[in-house]
């Protein structure tokens, strides 16, 4: 019986697969899931590397990190975002020049009536 429990448990459960556009010959739009449907991440490849902008969501859906590829390398501006703080990260050639870190002393609310 508990065998039967297990199984039955596999079968329902469900991965939840990215989606996938085709946007050119050689480039094509990726948006990856969570386990509950909301969108985790979305970007792009071209010839099968990260190319060009990707972000990242939490599972509320709020950004929480845009990125930039060349080629499948780190490159530009990457934003980090987490409650009041905000970190910029400078890649060059696949690796980090420079971290600049943001704290907001004086938060808006943005849920107001």
């Amino acid at each position: 019986m508990i065998i039967a429990l297990f199984v039955g448990v596999i079968a329902t459960a469900q991965e939840v697969k990215p989606t996938v556009e085709q946007i050119s010959d050689d480039m094509v739009k990726v948006t990856y899931y969570y386990q509950n449907g909301t969108v985790n991440q979305v970007g792009t490849f071209k010839d099968n590397k990260r190319h060009g902008e990707w972000i990242s969501y939490n599972l509320q859906g709020e950004k929480i990190a845009q990125a930039e590829y060349n080629k499948g390398e780190k490159s530009g501006k990457w934003f980090f975002w987490n409650g009041n703080q905000l970190r910029e990260v400078d890649y060059n050639n696949n690796a980090i020049v420079a971290v600049n870190t943001w704290i907001n002393e004086n938060p808006v609310a943005t849920n107001r009536p």
